[in-house]
C-alpha cells in the first residue's frame, strides 16, 4: 500500500472534468485507489463520489493506491493530479439537447455539466425523453449539438434538418454509428463523434452471464423455485470445461470473452477479419476459418461489429451458417442484432437446433429497447415468438450497462463536446464516411 498527499491548486477545485479523467484512470488501472477529503472518503473509480468530497483550492487530499502494480500507478495518478485544468478562457457554451433521457443519464451527465468556465467542460444540456426521429427532429432548434443513441434515428431526411435548424455536431454515447447517414453528416458539414469504447468487461461479462443463464436454464429454475417447484426435469445443463468456445470478432469485447471463457477451461478459436497476432502469441486464443469455427465451436460468442454490403457481417448467422454449426451448440449475441437472421434461427430452433440460445440483441427489438410495454401484447412480433423457445434467454440491451460503463460514456461523451467546442481535433471518436 502506498500513500501520498496532493494539495488542490486549481482555482475552481476538483471540479467535473479532473474528477472524471481521475475516475477514468482508476477504472483502467490495476491498484485500488481511494481519496480522502474534508472528513469523506471516495473510490477513485468512481466520479459521483469524487464530486461528493467538494475539493476545492488548497484542499489536501489523501491518496492511497494498493494493488499489484502499485509503484506505477501511483505515478499515473500523480501525473494526472498535475495536470492543469484550467483554460486561457472559456468559449462560448455548447448547448446541447439530450435525445431519449433515462434518469440513469441524468445520474452521470448532470453532475459532469453543473460547472461553467475555463477548464470546464462548459456545456449546456436539455434533457429530451423522445427519441431522434423525423417526427422530434425539430425540438433540436437553436441547439449547437444532439446527443443520441443507438435506438435514435439518423437517416440522411434528419440529417438535412438537423443542418438547418443549426446544429453542427452529432455525440453518439455508444460505440455503434450505423444509424447515422455519414455522408449526408459531411455533405451538410456536421462532425459526428462516437464512444469507441466504454467497457469491454462489461459486454463480455453480460454474454457469458445470460448464455450460462441458457445452458443452465437458470430462467426456468427461478421460476419454478417460486413456485414452490424443486424437481430438476427441465434443467440439465453442460459443463463448458473443456468445449470449444468460437469468437466472432476478436476485438476488446471479443479479448475479454475469450479470457472469461479460458478461465472456464475452454479451448477458445478466433474468427475476424483482421487476426490479432498478439492473442495468438500469448496462447489465448488459435485463429481458424470461419467455417471452421462453426462446425467445430460448443459455444459461439458474437462480437463483431455490423457492416452491411458485399462481404460483410449482416445475417453472419444465417440458414447455411447454422446449418454447419452441431445441434447441440450455444450461440449468444451481444454485439448488434442484425448479426442474426432471426427469421433462420427461429426456424431453426423449431427443429430442435441448440442447446442455448442468448441474446441481448436481435432484429425487431427496436421499438422495445428501453421501453416500458407490459401492457401491450406483442402479438406476432420476433420477440413474441423468440419468447416460445424454453432454451433461449433474451435481454434489452443491456450488455453495456455497468456504473463503469455508464461513467465511461458519459466521460467520453462530454470530452468529444469539449474538443469540438475548443477546436481540438476529435480523434479516433470521430466518425467517418
Amino acid at each position: 500500500m502506498k500513500q501520498f498527499r496532493c494539495k488542490v491548486e486549481n482555482p475552481l477545485g476538483i471540479h467535473a472534468r479532473p474528477a472524471a479523467l481521475l475516475a477514468q484512470l482508476c477504472v483502467g488501472i490495476r491498484s485500488t485507489v481511494s481519496i480522502k477529503c474534508n472528513g469523506k472518503e471516495a473510490n477513485g473509480n468512481n466520479v459521483l463520489q469524487i464530486l461528493a468530497l467538494k475539493a476545492g483550492k488548497g484542499d489536501v487530499l489523501e491518496i492511497t493506491v494498493e494493488g499489484d502494480n502499485e509503484a506505477e500507478d501511483v505515478e499515473k495518478v500523480k501525473e494526472l493530479m498535475r495536470a492543469d485544468f484550467v483554460a486561457e478562457s472559456a468559449p462560448k457554451i455548447l448547448k446541447i439537447a439530450f435525445y431519449g433521457t433515462k434518469d440513469y443519464d441524468r445520474m452521470f451527465f448532470t453532475e459532469l455539466t453543473k460547472d461553467k468556465g475555463p477548464g470546464t467542460y462548459n456545456c449546456e444540456i436539455t434533457y429530451l425523453e423522445s427519441r431522434l426521429t423525423e417526427e422530434t427532429v425539430s425540438l433540436a432548434k437553436e441547439f449547437d449539438a444532439v446527443c443520441i443513441f443507438v435506438n435514435d434515428e439518423a437517416p440522411r431526411s434528419v440529417v438535412q434538418k438537423l443542418h438547418e435548424e443549426g446544429v453542427s455536431l452529432i455525440l453518439l454515447r455508444c460505440a455503434g454509428f450505423n444509424n447515422v447517414d455519414l455522408v449526408a453528416c459531411k455533405e451538410f458539414g456536421i462532425k459526428v463523434a462516437r464512444v469507441p469504447a466504454y467497457s469491454p468487461y462489461a459486454v463480455a461479462e453480460h454474454a457469458m452471464a445470460i448464455i450460462q443463464e441458457a445452458n443452465r436454464r437458470l430462467h426456468r429454475a427461478d421460476r419454478k423455485v417460486r413456485e414452490n417447484n424443486f424437481a430438476l426435469s427441465g434443467l440439465l445443463g453442460v459443463d463448458l470445461h473443456n468445449k470449444i468456445c468460437g469468437v466472432m470478432g476478436t476485438g476488446k469485447i471479443g479479448e475479454c470473452f475469450a479470457r472469461i471463457a479460458k478461465g472456464y477451461g475452454m479451448k477458445v478459436i478466433g474468427w475476424d477479419a483482421y487476426p490479432n497476432q498478439r492473442l495468438v502469441d500469448e496462447g489465448l486464443l488459435t485463429y481458424v476459418t470461419k467455417d471452421e469455427l462453426l462446425e467445430k465451436a460448443d459455444l459461439i460468442s458474437l462480437h463483431a461489429p455490423l457492416i452491411m454490403g458485399e462481404n460483410g457481417t449482416y445475417h453472419l448467422i444465417n440458414r447455411e451458417t447454422i446449418a454447419k454449426m452441431k445441434d447441440t451448440v450455444m450461440l449468444v449475441n451481444t454485439a448488434r442484432g442484425p448479426l442474426i437472421d432471426a427469421e433462420a434461427l427461429i426456424e431453426a430452433l423449431k427443429k430442435g437446433k441448440f442447446h442455448a440460445v442468448a441474446l441481448d440483441v436481435y432484429e425487431g427489438e427496436d421499438e422495445n429497447v428501453y421501453t416500458d410495454r407490459s401492457d401491450d401484447v406483442l402479438a406476432h412480433s420476433i420477440t413474441a415468438r423468440l419468447q416460445m423457445f424454453p432454451q433461449l434467454v433474451l435481454t434489452s440491451h443491456q450488455a453495456f450497462f455497468t456504473r463503469e460503463a455508464m461513467q465511461a460514456i458519459a466521460v467520453t461523451t462530454m470530452e468529444n463536446a469539449r474538443n469540438f467546442n475548443e477546436g481540438h481535433d476529435l480523434g479516433s471518436a470521430e466518425c467517418k464516411a
